[in-house]
């Protein structure tokens, strides 16, 4: 059963803390009251990290469910790629983005057989045109998935007005409103607060900073 809202967390690139701020917002939203779930339709990794730091098991902590539950575990690709790319070199089948889509499975409200949960959460892997499966990247999941926010994750550094601005400009195609959130902003820094009123002023957009900015991000996704 599809979440009342489905919410898309992408990125500008690789290692820009999406699955940190996910948790944030997952977190922010259970104390506000409303239930949540969290999805990672398929994780790469090394094979000598923390299982406790792999993307599946801080989602599932942040929404109290097992790494399992939140990435099938057919979908753990121990070699540090990109999904397709990891199960190729694996030895693995080949997956396409119909696959990860209809393999998203979402909890019901534990007290009822028929209430959805409020907020679900998918997070996709890497940039946004990096590859998530055989024929295409976390934009055609993201148009297949059909949410109704999408989070797009960017630094807060020098570079990200125009990674921002490339990565908007591919998300055109999906109707969803979408929120942009600097990460790793420091109020201290000039150049942080100049590209965020950058981004607001000249470029219209609906930007929060983080940390500090969750409570304003949870606000926006719930609606």
């Amino acid at each position: 059963m599809r979440p009342r809202r489905v919410v898309s967390v992408v990125g500008t690139g690789t290692d820009i803390g999406k699955t940190w701020v996910a948790a944030r917002l997952l977190t922010e939203l259970r104390t506000s009251g409303l239930r949540v779930a969290a999805r990672k339709p398929a994780q790469s990794f090394d094979p000598d990290d923390d299982p406790a730091g792999l993307d599946a098991a801080v989602l599932g902590a942040a929404t109290d469910e097992l790494p399992e539950q939140v990435c099938p575990p057919h979908r753990w690709y121990a070699v540090p790629m990109a999904p397709p790319m990891a199960a190729e070199a694996l030895g693995r089948p080949p997956f396409t983005i119909q696959d990860l889509v209809s393999e998203l499975r979402w909890p019901r409200d534990a007290g009822t057989d028929a209430d959805p949960v409020d907020v679900g959460l998918v997070e996709t892997a890497g940039g946004m045109r990096s590859p998530l499966a055989t024929d295409g990247d976390c934009l055609a999941f993201c148009e297949a998935l059909v949410p109704d926010v999408i989070i797009l994750v960017a630094d807060a550094g020098l570079g990200t007005i125009n990674a921002v601005r490339l990565t908007l400009d591919a998300l055109r195609r999906p109707s969803a409103p979408t929120i942009v959130v600097l990460n790793r902003y420091d109020a201290a820094v000039d150049l942080h607060v100049r590209n965020r009123e950058w981004l607001r002023a000249r470029d219209g957009l609906t930007v929060v900073a983080t940390p500090g900015g969750e409570s304003e991000l949870a606000s926006l996704v719930s609606g």
